[in-house]
């Protein structure tokens, strides 16, 4: 490929994704795209990237971003933000007296993150009603966390035999959440880029192992933007290995019990 082409893809796929390639991916875009190439009837990726830039195709521009983008999750993943959930989240909204508590799953991919919550709520029972919505930018993943369904392999990462037989049922072609963890979640199409505050906000926002694809400057605009989603001190949860240092002023650090950070709005 043409150091021009991946340089003008990477200037397309940061555009419309936030994500950011440095030189030395350009393997990456090969990998990604050569079955969308070869089903779009292309000899090569450069052969699609440069149909791409010179048309204005939303739905191939679509199938290119979803290719390109990390869907990388699992079960209950880094433990603590779960039982944070169970330790003090969920107690701090019983205190408070709440009877709803919102919380968003950001980049959610096939809906692990969001279905992990509501079983977490389910084995607290908790006393108000409890809406998890799930993000992401990719229609596919989205696709398959409205529909519920996983095989084995993908039950095996993280999910206990436990939960599996308490929070599934068998399906035809896998296992589907359990009515009672998915009539809690919804899941829609939205990106990161383009957030809009909504009318009801969020008490709890799960934006984790998202910040690292994007430039420092993408992560400002969307971390506030994100805090204009949040109810007056809500919370943010970021990735293990993510941190706001330098990024936004509108939060306080908060060291959860149960291990890891926790990021508050300020009031």
């Amino acid at each position: 490929m043409k150091a021009d082409t991946f340089g003008r893809f990477c200037s397309f796929l940061e555009q419309h994704s936030g994500i950011l390639l440095s030189r030395d991916k350009q393997y990456l875009v090969e990998t990604r795209l050569s079955r969308v190439a070869r089903a779009q009837g292309h000899a090569s990726v450069e052969s699609l990237i440069e149909t791409l830039l010179n048309r204005r195709d939303r739905s191939l521009a679509r199938e290119v971003v979803d290719a390109m983008t990390t869907n990388e999750t699992l079960w209950f993943r880094d433990v603590y933000p779960f039982a944070a959930l169970e330790k003090k989240f969920f107690p701090e909204a019983v205190a408070a007296k709440k009877s709803n508590y919102r919380i968003w799953s950001a980049a959610c991919s096939t809906g692990q993150e969001a279905f992990s919550i509501s079983m977490i709520a389910e084995e607290q029972r908790v006393p108000f009603s409890l809406d998890i919505v799930g993000t992401d930018l990719s229609e596919e993943v989205i696709a398959k966390a409205r529909e519920g369904i996983f095989d084995d392999l993908s039950l095996g990462r993280g999910l206990s035999p436990e939960r599996k037989r308490q929070f599934f049922v068998k399906a035809p072609s896998g296992w589907k959440v359990a009515p009672q963890i998915s009539r809690r979640t919804q899941f829609k199409v939205g990106n990161l880029l383009e957030l809009r505050p909504e009318s009801r906000r969020y008490d709890l926002v799960f934006c984790r192992n998202v910040l690292i694809y994007f430039s420092r400057e993408t992560k400002a605009k969307i971390i506030n933007r994100i805090a204009d989603t949040l109810a007056p001190g809500g919370y943010l949860l970021l990735g293990a290995s993510e941190s706001l240092t330098q990024l936004s002023d509108r939060f306080t650090a908060e060291r959860l019990p149960t291990g890891g950070t926790a990021y508050r709005l300020k009031d």
